[in-house]
């Protein structure tokens, strides 16, 4: 999928970033999130290229990207070591300045982005999140249900490790359907890409390294934001899906206006995949955003 788009493989480190690269226009950044890889972005991609130069990479350690071991501080999969991969990936490609949306995961390293190197990023599009702390802080009984998959992903290894590996393809199957609004609406060679990946152990240790991370390194330098009163310095738009359980309740909009001061939304009629099962809405709402200023 997304033929049309230029593949390149970038190091970092010891990481190696896997992309997909195309399009006319000012550069944009896209970010996949779990358990998918950069092909969520197939649908939207073709019209944002007709204004930006895409750059779609799998995130380190996830589809054909490699990283690092994981390592006991849980700091190389953190949001903050994944937020400097792009960075140096995109200073590679030569786009010093971009502008940015992330879905899931993406969305995660996104907002850490926007902190951490606030000189870089001239729009931000969070897809389908609130920050990992606000998460945590907001975690009750129903909530933990809800999101049972936070908490056994950061179960030390080689638990979640050895049990996804068992049956990664009904595990990640699982995980798609619960979180689609209409599972049926994404594309099965889509769906077969995310499950292929699950097939390589790596791909599953380094999954739930980022899963360690959002419950002790990023809850800590969320927090440690927080306390200082940084705040995402960049206009910001909220995509989100209606149909998703754990955004049904309220708009994330509000959660985002405590971390930025410029907070747009377009809420969508779909599930949490909403590149995929709402793409001509998502598409549009990203244009009329990222069209809307430098």
């Amino acid at each position: 999928m997304l033929e049309a788009f230029a593949e390149k493989r970038i190091a970092v480190g010891e990481t190696e970033i896997f992309l997909r690269t195309g399009g006319a226009g000012p550069p944009l950044l896209l970010l996949h999130g779990y358990p998918q890889t950069h092909v969520i972005w197939h649908r939207v991609a073709p019209t944002l290229a007709r204004h930006f130069t895409l750059v779609m990479p799998d995130l380190r350690g996830y589809g054909q990207s490699r990283g690092p071991t994981p390592d006991a501080a849980h700091l190389n999969y953190s949001k903050r070591a994944l937020a400097h991969d792009m960075v140096a990936v995109m200073e590679a490609l030569g786009h010093r300045r971009f502008a940015l949306a992330g879905h899931d995961r993406g969305g995660r390293i996104g907002y850490r982005l926007c902190l951490d190197h606030p000189e870089r990023v001239t729009r931000y599009a969070a897809l389908d999140i609130v920050p990992t702390v606000e998460v945590w802080d907001e975690m009750d009984a129903d909530r933990a249900l809800s999101t049972y998959h936070w908490q056994f992903l950061a179960v030390p290894a080689p638990v979640p490790e050895r049990l996804i590996g068992n049956d990664p393809e009904f595990y990640v199957t699982h995980l798609l359907r619960r979180w689609a609004g209409r599972f049926e609406a994404l594309d099965p060679q889509a769906v077969a890409a995310y499950l292929a990946q699950f097939r390589d152990p790596r791909v599953i240790a380094a999954t739930c390294a980022d899963y360690r991370a959002g419950a002790s390194s990023d809850r800590d330098h969320d927090r440690a934001d927080r306390a200082a009163g940084r705040k995402i310095a960049r206009p910001m738009l909220v995509v989100w899906g209606r149909g998703y359980k754990a955004s049904a309740a309220a708009s994330p909009a509000a959660v985002w206006r405590r971390w930025a001061d410029d907070v747009r939304e377009a809420p969508l009629d779909c599930g949490h995949f909403v590149a995929e099962e709402a793409a001509e809405d998502c598409a549009a709402a990203l244009l009329r955003f990222f069209g809307d200023g430098p």
